[in-house]
């Protein structure tokens, strides 16, 4: 055989390792979130899309658990110096990680890695949250929700209900729910997330502050205030509820999503980032309509706090990884993808260009209740107290309120009394971390 023969067979194989040595050569980037279920498969698309875009890199999304529990797996994960590259942390997580040594602020990361980002893109009321005192991103938005008010259609028709008319208010639902129980169903209302729809947005959809210093915007020590009357008087409304049979608890989560769409309960107040989960196992026509408010309360409804979550990015990696990070995230700020995203999901649309492409697109009008969620975080200008919270250990105090609230569900204490016992322990959490960062 001739060299003439060898030649380019030998140049086939060179280039084959070449080209084999460039895939293995795409930079990881591990990206730790708390996205399950339905979410989480979004979250698969969105990593597999950008990595046929980008050759280059490679994102490693992993599940590490609910936000409690991916949070502490970050935070662990630093002193064990295994920190992944993006961490999604949950909005009450703000304070902590800006407190910590272990983050660097998102619009550094888009400077140095040369690539152009511009935070006006991000709707005001989301990119206030996550921005430092000089409107600077310190995390991206990604996941960002309200809560809103999902209801089974069918169960309202039987139990003589008008099916295309949520509950407005508090007062209604109430009746609502006791309806649907005398028509047979075992559980009227049930509602995810308490500390986060019961005090901290029903306090910003009431006009009330959480917490004094803006609910902590202005200074690390704020005084928590959340055990006022207009409060008290709505966890005694559904405390009687409760007494009744027509409020039932069944955790600290979102565990009241999956009885709303097993058919079990015929109202919930959840994360619009549960409708994926609604639509996708849910068996009847349901509905979506805004957080009830008291009608009691001249001011309301002012508007929604988010919840949900962003990506922060961690400490202690090269060069090529926060430039893969950088270009991970302007994709996923793409009118296309956060439009997709915020229609796929019911959480909200992060831009202003996707909510406007959204539009275009007619899903609102063909997806009746989708932007609701949109609707009451724009639905008056918020008040300094009502732009979100800035407090530090407030995964703890959310802790502290579930363990109050549970003694009213229980029957083991007064509203009154586990207000005021949740500020006392939530003040002594505040002072703590007063402490940490001064």
């Amino acid at each position: 055989m001739s060299a003439f023969t060898l030649r380019p067979r030998l140049m086939s194989v060179l280039l084959g390792l070449a080209l084999s040595g460039n895939a293995l050569a795409a930079t990881e980037i591990p990206f730790w979130h708390s996205m399950e279920g339905e979410l989480g498969k979004e979250v698969d698309s969105l990593a597999q899309r950008f990595n046929q875009a980008h050759p280059d890199y490679k994102i490693v999304p992993t599940y590490k658990g609910n936000y409690e529990q991916s949070l502490a797996a970050g935070i662990a994960a630093v002193r064990s110096g295994k920190a992944p590259a993006i961490l999604q942390v949950y909005e009450v997580g703000t304070a902590t990680m800006m407190a910590s040594k272990a983050i660097v602020p998102v619009h550094e990361v888009f400077k140095d890695a040369g690539i152009p980002m511009d935070p006006k893109q991000f709707v005001p009321a989301v990119a206030g949250y996550y921005s430092d005192s000089k409107g600077q991103l310190i995390s991206q938005p990604f996941n960002s929700s309200t809560p809103v008010l999902y209801y089974n259609k069918d169960a309202f028709k039987k139990a003589g209900l008008n099916p295309d008319q949520p509950p407005k208010t508090w007062q209604e639902l109430a009746k609502d729910a006791a309806a649907l129980r005398k028509a047979g169903m075992s559980c009227g209302y049930a509602s995810g997330w308490q500390g986060w729809i019961q005090i901290e947005n029903f306090s910003a959809w009431h006009a009330l502050p959480v917490a004094t210093k803006n609910n902590g915007f202005d200074g690390t020590d704020a005084v928590l205030e959340f055990n006022k009357p207009v409060q008290v008087r709505h966890i005694q409304m559904l405390e009687e509820m409760n007494k009744k049979g027509d409020f039932t608890y069944f955790g600290r989560k979102d565990e009241s999503t999956s009885k709303f769409y097993n058919g079990d309960c015929g109202i919930t107040t959840a994360s619009s980032g549960s409708l994926a989960d609604i639509k996708h196992y849910a068996r009847f026509n349901f509905g979506v309509g805004m957080m009830p408010y008291d009608d009691t309360v001249p001011e309301a409804p002012q508007n929604a706090i988010i919840g949900g979550a962003s990506l922060w990015v961690m400490k202690g990696k090269d060069a090529s990884t926060y430039k893969g990070v950088a270009e991970f995230m302007q994709f996923l700020a793409q009118p296309e993808i956060a439009a997709e995203w915020h229609q796929k999901t019911g959480y909200l649309p992060i831009t202003t260009a996707a909510y406007t492409l959204t539009k275009q697109q007619g899903f609102y009008d063909k997806n009746p209740g989708a932007d609701i969620a949109t609707r009451q975080m724009l639905n008056k200008d918020p008040l300094p107290f009502t732009k979100g919270m800035r407090l530090g250990n407030m995964p703890q105090i959310r802790t502290v309120v579930d363990e109050e609230l549970e003694g009213v569900w229980t029957g083991k204490q007064t509203p009154q009394a586990a207000l005021d016992n949740a500020v006392k322990r939530g003040n002594d959490l505040l002072r703590r971390f007063e402490q940490q960062v001064k």
